[in-house]
């Protein structure tokens, strides 16, 4: 399966998100932020981003930015619960048109989620 790497600062996220994923057989890392996130990614490379949009620290859009700039052919889903208007976009909209692959409304269903990261390996 798939090395995926989890970028929340909600930790119980996380760790339901991770768990649902090794139980579907792909590896988990975790980072609270896009900060730790980069330099997690830069120590050991994912096949496949999952970033939360609302960060401390640095936000999913400038991570999803950064990470696309670095590495064009990386995968990645973009998730928020968070609101969902920013100056007449709305927030997942706006990830994909900065890199985001595919872009999920918290809460989503375990099948959602797992069909993405499906098709974008694919």
């Amino acid at each position: 399966m798939a090395r995926i790497l989890i970028i929340d600062d909600e930790e119980l996220f996380r760790q339901m998100l991770k768990q649902m994923l090794e139980l579907a057989g792909h590896e988990v890392d975790e980072a609270a932020d896009g900060a730790q996130a980069i330099e997690a990614f830069k120590r050991q490379p994912t096949d496949l981003v999952i970033t939360d949009i609302f960060m401390p620290e640095k936000e999913g859009i400038a991570t999803i930015n950064e990470l696309k700039q670095e590495f064009p052919a990386l995968k990645i889903i973009a998730v928020s619960g968070g609101g969902n208007k920013m100056c007449g976009f709305e927030y997942l909209q706006f990830a994909e048109s900065v890199g985001a692959d595919h872009a999920l409304s918290k809460p989503f269903e375990r099948q959602e989620i797992l069909d993405a990261i499906e098709e974008l390996l694919a």
